[in-house]
């Protein structure tokens, strides 16, 4: 299958999911709005997606995909299957009997993630109720990311790349009945449920029209089982480490005012934004490439697209920050201000966003620094930078809190990220590939200046906009979007900061 082709199915199912997520998030805020009902949702949705991605996206699937892709290259599509068939139900037995743990021990568990809810009996209460809804979420969505990895090795990308759209589906859904519920956050909470059945059963629909049709049997904890566990440890690790500051602050954001947590949550979904599209665009072009010239020991190709990386991340990633940074209370205003989410409620989201905008750039750019340090079999060195990184986090939003109140653990995790970028720079100096050179050095500047311009024409032009209604809001947002665009796009080509022959280059039709 073309590069281009799977890139192009993924990247465009991507869109289409964020589109949905987007309008969710909007209808959440207006229904849901910032308060004790929503600081127990988000709580019961953040915990099955913890250990979601650190078990099932994250350390499961890097063991269990190469196992499968090897026993389908070297022995057969049978024996790949029954491989599949087992892990599923050794998956389905193991998680079944987490799952009903968690949920019988819910209220101890609630104590440690959120301990602040202890002397709030309407949010402690509410969260352990909530949670016990939402948790076999994990135990479906582990499910579906197994028959995920299994299609994508099979080169079947879209199911699995459209089952996100399925749960921002069921979830708004759900909002448009919250009158039929207790609250709108029992609501939102069926509806996570519903959306792990939707997503198993549509990936099992899938699997069957592949040809993989599994049936009910005995697990059996063989070689191949024991094997995808070992390779599970250092995943396990490392996404865990990854993850624990979400933790971090949700467990400092419980012990604040009510709605803290949520104001975290909206702020870093439109954070999450150029996130997730910057990490698609880079994590499927450009840095397998680079691991893919330095396992060939081909130096001076592998630093070329280590530079050509992180000036891709610097000129997506840049603009997006200072445009996060400079509006965001015209931002959360347009998108979120409605309902039950107030102007108090915007006025904390809007500096949460501009703190969580501090560190935008950094993070994107160590998704490459990361690559480099796995590229040369190093996956240490990414663990422990991540370590003194969630010690640091934690240190710092303990202090600015007494300052700056929620925004202070925002500010934390903004800051934190330029330590880490810093750390990476670090471990990384001896390493030829990773030597920044001229072009980049040139391109940074130009980039750097562009975005600075950028941003002082649409925050002027904010001032001068009219947001007297939500529709004239919208259009003077939508003004304002464009208008930056122009401009930074403009000088962006205008200084020569972009080699518009080598982006073509990169992003050519290739055979994987």
């Amino acid at each position: 299958m073309k590069l281009a082709k799977a890139m192009a199915t993924v990247a465009g199912l991507t869109g289409v999911s964020r589109v949905a997520g987007f309008a969710r998030d909007v209808l959440t805020a207006a229904v849901l709005g910032a308060g004790p009902v929503a600081d127990a949702f988000f709580v019961a949705l953040k915990l099955p997606n913890f250990f979601r991605r650190v078990t099932a996206e994250g350390a499961f699937s890097v063991a269990f995909v190469p196992l499968y892709s090897h026993k389908l290259e070297d022995e057969s599509r049978e024996a790949a299957d029954a491989f599949a068939n087992n892990a599923f139900m050794v998956m389905l037995l193991l998680l079944s009997a987490f799952t009903c743990l968690a949920m019988i021990g819910m209220p101890y568990i609630m104590n440690v993630i959120a301990p602040g809810f202890v002397d709030d009996s309407i949010r402690y209460d509410l969260a352990i109720e909530l949670t016990r809804i939402t948790f076999p979420y994990l135990l479906l969505m582990s499910l579906t990311a197994l028959l995920g990895g299994v299609l994508n090795a099979l080169d079947r990308f879209a199911p699995f790349a459209f089952a996100p759209v399925l749960f921002n589906v069921c979830l708004i859904g759900s909002l448009l009945m919250a009158g039929h519920f207790e609250s709108a956050g029992h609501a939102l909470s069926y509806g996570v449920l519903f959306a792990g059945v939707a997503q198993v059963v549509w990936l099992l629909i899938a699997a069957w029209r592949v040809g993989l049709k599994f049936r009910i049997m005995r697990p059996k904890f063989n070689g191949d089982i024991k094997r995808v566990f070992k390779l599970m440890g250092p995943g396990v690790i490392g996404a865990g480490v990854m993850h624990i500051n979400l933790f971090a602050d949700m467990i400092l954001a419980s012990f604040l005012t009510a709605g803290s947590i949520s104001y975290l949550y909206y702020a870093d979904r439109l954070n999450q934004l150029p996130l997730g599209v910057v990490g698609i665009a880079v994590g499927t072009a450009l840095l397998p490439m680079l691991s893919k010239a330095m396992a060939k020991g081909n130096m001076q190709e592998a630093r070329d697209l280590f530079n050509r990386a992180l000036e891709l991340c610097l000129l997506l990633a840049l603009p997006a920050a200072a445009a996060l940074f400079v509006i965001p209370d015209v931002l959360i205003y347009v998108l979120f201000e409605r309902g039950a989410f107030d102007a108090g409620d915007t006025a904390v989201t809007a500096l949460v966003l501009r703190c969580y905008a501090i560190g935008l750039p950094a993070y994107i750019a160590i998704k490459v620094f990361s690559t480099a340090h796995w590229a040369r079999q190093d996956t240490v060195t990414p663990v422990k930078i991540s370590v003194v990184a969630t010690i640091l986090n934690v240190v710092l939003s303990i202090a600015f809190i007494q300052f700056m109140g929620v925004a202070g653990i925002a500010l934390a995790t903004g800051l934190t990220a330029w330590l880490q970028f810093g750390a990476h720079i670090w471990f990384l100096r001896g390493m030829e590939a990773a030597h920044l050179d001229v072009r980049f050095k040139t391109a940074a500047v130009k980039i750097v200046l562009s975005s600075i311009i950028m941003a002082l024409v649409v925050y002027v032009g904010s001032k001068f906009a009219i947001f007297d209604t939500k529709l004239l809001s919208s259009f003077a947002l939508g003004g304002l979007v464009v208008s930056g665009m122009v401009v930074y796009a403009a000088l962006i080509l205008g200084s020569g900061a972009v080699d518009r022959r080598a982006l073509k280059r990169y992003f050519k039709k290739k055979k994987i």
